[in-house]
């Protein structure tokens, strides 16, 4: 289990650095969003929301990454996979499989820290 909980570590990191680093360095093409999907990333874009997300995703994944701080960045990148798994069903209606694998193995690392939150479900 503990090459499991390792595996969960590596890859959510790594998710979260590279699509956020994607934002500014734009390395992987982006899909054009159509409709109120649109309307609301161009919200975010116009008003320097989407930058603070996209800064708090890598500063999570680098937590995550790290080992030593997961619980701290599993706090800051479970609304950030909420929000995005919203977006995807709301919005652009269609299911990502990212986002999807990334809200995976958010639960996989919570229930390995699940002691470090347990004071919040007392």
């Amino acid at each position: 289990m503990k090459y499991a909980f390792f595996s969960a570590r590596l890859f959510l990191g790594l998710i979260f650095v590279v699509f956020g680093l994607n934002y500014w360095f734009r390395f992987i093409p982006i899909p054009k969003a159509d409709g109120h999907a649109a309307d609301f990333m161009g919200a975010m874009h116009v008003t320097g929301y989407l930058a603070i997300i996209k800064g708090l995703e890598v500063l999570g994944g680098v937590l995550v990454w790290s080992g030593r701080f997961t619980a701290l960045g599993l706090i800051i990148l479970v609304p950030i996979i909420v929000n995005i798994l919203c977006y995807d069903y709301f919005l652009s209606k269609g299911f990502n499989p990212v986002s999807s694998f990334a809200a995976l193995l958010a639960v996989i690392l919570l229930w390995n820290d699940r002691s470090k939150f347990a004071a919040l479900f007392r």
